[in-house]
């Protein structure tokens, strides 16, 4: 199984937020939109960066309040770990585990394509864990 299937299934939006926003700004559109990441780009949809909630609440405990105002730039994750549409889920299981992130943008020739989240992942390993039940007990049926 690969990230093509998953992004077949969930669909290729990806909020994305210029570098120079406000934190705040940042944290407004992961509200609104219920996600714990965005992924900062260029104008040529380049991964700059990735802001995750973790960063925004880091930011607050050292800076204050303030540090809302301060931009993206300033507190994301520069060094954006990605894939691509035919990396495979156990890649993807294998280095979130190992690097302990939530988030990964899936970049093809140098552009921005979508994002897989470790739910994403999980959801995707138990409808396959489910449908090989389901073969094995169908085949156990009709043996």
């Amino acid at each position: 199984m690969n990230v093509e299937h998953i992004l077949q299934a969930k669909g290729r939006h990806v909020l994305t937020i210029e570098p120079g926003r406000s934190l705040a700004e940042a944290a407004r559109a992961l509200t609104e939109r219920k996600i714990g990441a965005v992924v900062v780009t260029g104008p040529d949809q380049s991964v700059l960066g990735i802001l995750s909630e973790r960063d925004i609440v880091r930011a607050v405990a050292r800076g204050g309040a303030g540090a809302l105002e301060s931009p993206v730039a300033q507190h994301m994750t520069g060094k954006v770990v990605t894939c691509t549409r035919q990396s495979t889920i156990n890649e993807l299981m294998e280095v979130m585990t190992e690097r302990k992130f939530r988030h990964m943008p899936i970049v093809e020739n140098g552009r921005l394509c979508g994002i897989i989240s470790i739910g994403d992942v999980v959801k995707n390993r138990v409808a396959e864990i489910e449908a090989e039940s389901q073969a094995l007990r169908e085949y156990i049926a009709t043996a």
